[in-house]
């Protein structure tokens, strides 16, 4: 079944890209899903976002090492290729980069996926962090064609109500 993220977001989507309901797709554990109107040999370019409250004070690499953790428990091999801290301690970040063998629909795929970690104080409480997890899947083909819209839609995403373009 779709989440929904803690704390209400903005975003803009790429040029092209479609939400598509996250349990019609495969992505039961996502709040919202966009789906690249071109597929690479059958598979379909998507951006996924999640997130939850974070009672603990994890950095946000161990979050990241418990995704990696979680790929690999579904049966797929991952390599983290690229993984670095952005933002501030106000509002951290991490980029990371995963190459993925997986089995998809039976097929096994080579997938590149680029997954953004945004730490988020809550206004109300700023006690309480939540972690919103910005994720790009794709072909190892597609992903180059389709990164630069990934970063437009990293950049367009605030809170509701933030204002921007």
């Amino acid at each position: 079944m779709a989440t929904t993220l803690p704390v209400p977001i903005e975003f803009e989507l790429p040029d092209g890209w479609h939400a598509a309901p996250p349990d019609e797709v495969g992505a039961p554990g996502a709040a919202f899903v966009a789906l690249h109107p071109g597929a690479d040999a059958g598979f379909t370019a998507n951006i996924a976002i999640d997130g939850e409250y974070r009672p603990d004070d994890a950095p946000l690499a161990a979050l990241a090492d418990a995704s990696v953790a979680q790929l690999r428990a579904s049966g797929a091999r991952v390599e983290v290729v690229e993984r670095s801290e952005k933002g501030s301690a106000q509002a951290p970040g991490l980029l990371q980069e995963l190459a993925v063998t997986a089995a998809v629909s039976g097929v096994l795929r080579e997938l590149v996926q680029t997954q953004v970690y945004l730490g988020v104080l809550d206004v109300a409480d700023p006690h309480r962090r939540v972690v919103i997890r910005l994720v790009l899947t794709a072909t190892e083909a597609q992903h180059p064609t389709v990164l630069d819209d990934f970063q437009a839609f990293v950049r367009s995403v605030r809170p509701e109500g933030g204002g921007g373009a």
